[in-house]
């Protein structure tokens, strides 16, 4: 007896394998997710709480489906919208400025728009694109340059009444320092308004959200890194900026899509991956590559259904790009406890080397560095936590998480590259790649649903976040946990 069972034990595991090397191999021709993708980056935009964003959750909702996907619903809940107007930027006052005369008659030829005068006060129009959750207002004051916006930047500058400039990068050999804290220094140091310039070439100004969930304290726009050249000359001239942001935030609703695969345990592993985009995109790089890489993955994970271990649910979840606001919703509504791990698939896909950031988890990165491993594919490591993506509502609550990026090509400029830029389009995405890294999407669950992974703790997660200097940029964001005082 104890033999057969024992040879019962091998021949599973060669029928294990054989089924999961089939399904693989299907995946190697499967366009799941190009097909996916392009479905969303055909839609006009994918902002959260819109209308686009409610039809990417219906086309999600049909491809997951049809992956092999059960049960799949969606999760409704509310949030804030923001609405983009119309956005106005000029620079004032910089040919007199450069002049050192006449200021006195040139203020007063710009507020009465003399036209005898020949001139109207603008110096100078700039494209610029409002910041989702800037309010609208009209705003006029010195241009500050802030550099790369860091804490002691800021500190070394006067900026109570003007107008921040800030570069979207961050200097080499520190950690990235998000948008959000730029914006909450500048503001906490005095700024009437917030701009935000590219260092990514191509007239390409960048978006992304001032705050989560809610209006702003002041007006923030996005400019392109050529316009950047210009704002850093005419701030050192002493030059007047003005902003006008004519924008809307109102009572709105989105909503996640998710089911379930596998035996119905008490635990499960939740795969996450966010499909909202900004306005302005096609958001194939952010994140309709994520998703399409789940969509795939989901494919694989059904035709080995009887090998998982665990239940996995799979989500799709709505206006991360906002705040994370799907994730959290989807947080309220789990049993966190039977959360055996997540894995947040924001950034697969994008480029050829997957990166698994395992955010404080070494028994994760482990995990993810013997599953790539057997498959013969290279993966970066990143084993520091963050709070940027999806997985942040999990993981400060303890659940262990890992997300699923890509490494750009060596060389590339730090950053978000195309990302959050009207360039972030399908013509940028290598099918190639949402094929490999869905393989290894699945590869990776398949192997948590056998795995226990311990439990991170608060306390172990706040010394890590503060070691990396994360605790004052993220108190200036305003997400900063409460209790972790």
């Amino acid at each position: 007896m104890p033999l057969e069972r024992e040879q019962r034990g091998m021949d599973d595991e060669v029928i294990d394998d054989e089924r999961l090397e089939t399904a693989l191999g299907r995946a190697w021709s499967d366009d799941r997710g190009w097909e996916l993708l392009t479905r969303l980056t055909e839609l006009p935009h994918r902002m959260g709480g819109s209308p686009g964003e409610r039809r990417a959750a219906e086309i999600v909702r049909e491809e997951l489906t049809d992956a092999g996907l059960e049960d799949v619903e969606f999760q409704e809940f509310s949030m804030q919208y923001w609405e983009r107007g119309s956005t106005e930027f000029a620079v004032l006052g910089s040919e007199t400025t450069t002049r050192g005369s006449g200021s006195e008659e040139r203020e007063a030829e710009r507020e009465r728009g003399d036209p005898e005068s020949g001139s109207t006060g603008v110096d100078r129009m700039f494209e610029a694109i409002a910041l989702p959750y800037a309010p609208a207002g009209d705003v006029e004051g010195p241009l500050v340059d802030v550099g790369y916006g860091t804490p002691t930047e800021l500190e070394e500058v006067d900026l109570k009444g003007a107008i921040a400039v800030a570069s979207t990068t961050t200097p080499s050999g520190q950690r990235f320092v998000h948008r959000m804290e730029k914006f909450g220094h500048a503001v906490a140091a005095g700024a009437k308004a917030f701009v935000f310039a590219n260092h990514v070439p191509g007239q390409l100004p960048p978006t992304g959200a001032l705050k989560f969930d809610a209006e702003a304290a002041v007006p923030g726009v996005g400019v392109s890194a050529e316009t950047h050249d210009w704002l850093t000359e005419y701030a050192k001239r002493g030059a007047r900026g003005r902003l006008r942001v004519d924008a809307s935030t109102q009572d709105g609703s989105s909503q996640n899509v998710h089911g379930t695969l596998g035996p119905d345990t008490d635990e499960e592993v939740l795969v996450v991956a966010h499909y909202d985009a900004h306005d302005i995109t096609e958001g194939a790089l952010d994140n309709g590559c994520g998703i399409s890489t789940v969509a795939a993955a989901t494919s694989t994970l059904s035709a080995t259904e009887d090998d998982l271990e665990c239940r996995v649910r799979v989500a799709g979840v709505g206006c991360e790009e906002i705040g994370l606001l799907g994730a959290e919703a989807m947080a309220d509504a789990v049993d966190l406890e039977s959360i055996r791990a997540v894995v947040n698939v924001d950034g697969a896909g994008r480029f050829r080397n997957l990166k698994a950031l395992s955010h404080g988890s070494e028994s994760l990165a482990e995990l993810a560095d013997e599953v790539t491993s057997a498959a013969g594919q290279p993966v970066v490591h990143e084993t520091d936590p963050h709070p940027f993506s999806d997985h942040w509502p999990f993981l400060r609550a303890g659940v262990p998480t890992l997300q699923l990026h890509s490494e750009p090509p060596e060389g590339s400029e730090r950053g978000r590259g195309w990302g959050h830029t009207t360039a972030d389009t399908r013509d940028k995405v290598d099918p190639r790649n949402l094929r490999e890294h869905a393989m290894l999407t699945a590869l990776l669950v398949r192997e948590l649903t056998r795995t226990d992974v311990p439990r991170i703790e608060s306390d172990e997660l706040r010394e890590q976040l503060r070691e990396q200097e994360y605790e004052p940029g993220m108190r200036a964001a305003e997400v900063w946990p409460d209790g972790w005082d």
